[in-house]
């Protein structure tokens, strides 16, 4: 089957959040835009009432990646119930996991739940119409019989898409289970862990910047982000290099989606999303912050940190 070419546009991203910035979407969409994919960027949920707003006036489908904001609240709800489809992952470095890899969708409209239920199922996403049929002596499936389907009781006039075998083994879902039971305590460790590491940038207020969280949200920490706002007397690519030094991981995430070669290769270019870009190679900068840490290791961390600004200063 040919799939229709699709035309991406990248939306640049807030300053102060790293998620999508409405008023750049405003100039984005057009007549032709028929989905917005949003980030919660470490699990700081995006700009919401903004986004679905503009959406909701244009008949736009609203896609939320939410695999950082799983134990997020927006407003009083969670990510993945605020747009028409919500995308979670549970890879191993997520908020919970199962034993590695795994995800989940959410919805707003049954029937698309259904239909991506039977093609994770390996059955066919088509267009069925009621047909009764037998095949020889043959009226109905026996019982017990594996994947006949609609087999008997329908045609298809319409082949969508193939399925795919893309179900969750058992222990798997059953380890996703125990981790959700022990979501808040993830999270609240995340919480806790943050205060720290902004109790120690809280002794150079003019030099580097907190993501911003408004009223009413709650973020997740799946990452902890700040910003290195006065490169002239702090460098950030030598507070990296001394953290480095010191045994500290570093996450940078994530590299400008469109200066990747396969991008590059469809045309776009270095200047489309200065803010992301100036983010990303000027500023950016993440800590551990995961609920593994033990306290003596938080306590080394926010040691090293200290340690390494101090050495960073210009």
């Amino acid at each position: 089957m040919q799939y229709p070419e699709v035309r991406v546009r990248f939306c640049d991203v807030e300053a102060d959040t790293l998620n999508l910035d409405p008023e750049s979407l405003v100039r984005l969409v057009n007549d032709r835009t028929r989905a917005i994919i949003v980030v919660h960027y470490g699990g700081l949920p995006a700009d919401m009432d903004a986004i679905m707003g503009l959406a909701g006036e244009r008949g736009i489908l609203v896609i939320e990646d939410s695999a950082h904001a799983l134990g997020s609240s927006y407003h009083g709800r969670r990510p993945g119930s605020l747009a028409d489809i919500g995308c979670f992952s549970f890879h191993s470095s997520k908020n919970i996991t199962t034993l590695g890899e795994g995800g989940m969708l959410t919805f707003h409209n049954d029937d698309w739940a259904d239909r991506v239920d039977r093609l994770r199922g390996n059955e066919a996403d088509a267009v069925f119409v009621p047909r009764d049929h037998r095949f020889g002596t043959s009226r109905a499936p026996l019982p017990g019989a594996l994947y006949p389907g609609l087999a008997y009781t329908h045609d298809c006039v319409a082949l969508l898409r193939h399925g795919t075998n893309a179900t969750l083994s058992e222990p798997a879902a059953a380890v996703g289970v125990a981790q959700l039971r022990s979501l808040p305590a993830f999270v609240a460790a995340r919480q806790a862990i943050a205060g720290r590491l902004r109790e120690v940038l809280s002794g150079y207020p003019d030099l580097v910047g907190l993501p911003a969280v408004p009223d009413g949200v709650e973020p997740s920490h799946h990452l902890f982000t700040f910003f290195v706002r006065e490169p002239e007397r702090l460098s950030r690519d030598r507070l990296i290099h001394e953290l480095d030094d010191r045994g500290v991981q570093v996450p940078i995430r994530y590299f400008p989606l469109h200066l990747t070669p396969e991008w590059r290769s469809r045309g776009y270019r270095y200047g489309e999303c200065p803010t992301a870009e100036r983010l990303w190679f000027e500023e950016q900068m993440n800590l551990p912050c995961h609920p593994g840490l033990t306290d003596k290791q938080v306590d080394l961390l926010c040691e090293l940190l200290a340690d390494s600004l101090r050495a960073s200063l210009c």
